[in-house]
């Protein structure tokens, strides 16, 4: 047998049922993979859409076109400008995701992600944020991104309503502005920093006047309150002398002996050394002491 016998007419007859049953086989089940649904066609017309896992269709009349409904990031760069006419270049994104059960809905209206995108949600994205910049000026579209962010959100929730998809999670990624402006916001934020610390010097001088002052106000109490108490003391003092004085005089007055006792209480023992009497000369005792 020579190969010309084997590639006879007769034997790829033979052999092309086989082979097209082999193609049908392969060709009649598809898998459809988590994150993504199946649209079912049937001639190029949208059928059924199938859920993730094993699924078979009729070969060469049926094909299968897989839409993911995961979320999707579109990403985008714009010319726009400020409340105050400044031209800037703002780069945004969002988030979307197809609603699952309208994923059929969405292809045979639009014929797939892509187009979607192309046709629908980049204008009205683009639309969204160019409305949206020029209510901002540009040193408030730097310091509050939030608010413009909110904005944006908004008015492209209100553009997609009608869509089967949820947009969400839209982000400023940056704003491009011009670099004289950029510069001058330089020199601004430099000129708040030399008076924020200027002010801060000047308070930081008034409370240690103030802290002077307070102290010196203290120590000043202070030496008054001791002057009061010296004082107090002094007079407690006084008064208590006054009234032993007075008292001992009462005692005295009313008991002579108490003279007495004070005198001998007071003598140290000895005689006096001169003795002096009315008309007559003083008596110097010469005697010679023991030291003698």
């Amino acid at each position: 047998m020579n190969i010309k016998d084997v590639f006879s007419t007769g034997s790829l007859f033979k052999a092309l049922p086989l082979l097209l049953l082999i193609i049908a086989v392969f060709n009649s089940y598809y898998i459809v993979i988590e994150g993504h649904v199946g649209v079912v066609k049937r001639f190029g017309e949208a059928m059924d859409q199938q859920n993730p896992g094993l699924h078979f269709k009729i070969p060469f009349i049926e094909t299968v076109e897989v839409i993911e409904v995961r979320t999707r990031k579109n990403a985008e760069k714009m010319a726009s400008s400020t409340k105050e006419q400044m031209p800037v270049t703002i780069e945004v994104s969002v988030n979307w995701t197809v609603n699952k059960e309208a994923a059929l809905d969405l292809f045979k209206s639009y014929g797939g992600l892509s187009q979607f995108e192309q046709r629908i949600l980049d204008p009205r994205f683009r639309s969204a944020t160019k409305d949206t910049i020029p209510q901002f000026e540009a040193e408030q579209l730097i310091q509050d991104r939030a608010s413009a962010i909110q904005g944006i959100e908004r008015r492209l929730s209100e553009e997609m309503a009608n869509f089967p998809v949820v947009v969400d999670n839209i982000q400023i990624e940056n704003i491009i502005l011009p670099q004289k402006y950029i510069n001058s916001i330089e020199i601004k934020q430099t000129e708040k920093n030399l008076a924020a610390a200027e002010e801060h010097k000047l308070e930081r001088q008034r409370l240690e006047a103030l802290r002077a002052v307070n102290t010196a106000d203290a120590k000043a109490k202070g030496i008054l309150k001791i002057a009061e108490a010296e004082a107090q003391s002094i007079l407690l003092r006084g008064k208590a002398e006054a009234q032993a004085i007075e008292a001992k005089a009462k005692a005295l007055k009313n008991n002579p002996l108490i003279v007495k006792l004070t005198e001998a209480q007071a003598w140290d023992g000895k005689l006096p050394s001169t003795m002096m009497g009315e008309g007559v000369m003083p008596i110097m005792d010469i005697r010679e002491t023991k030291s003698n």
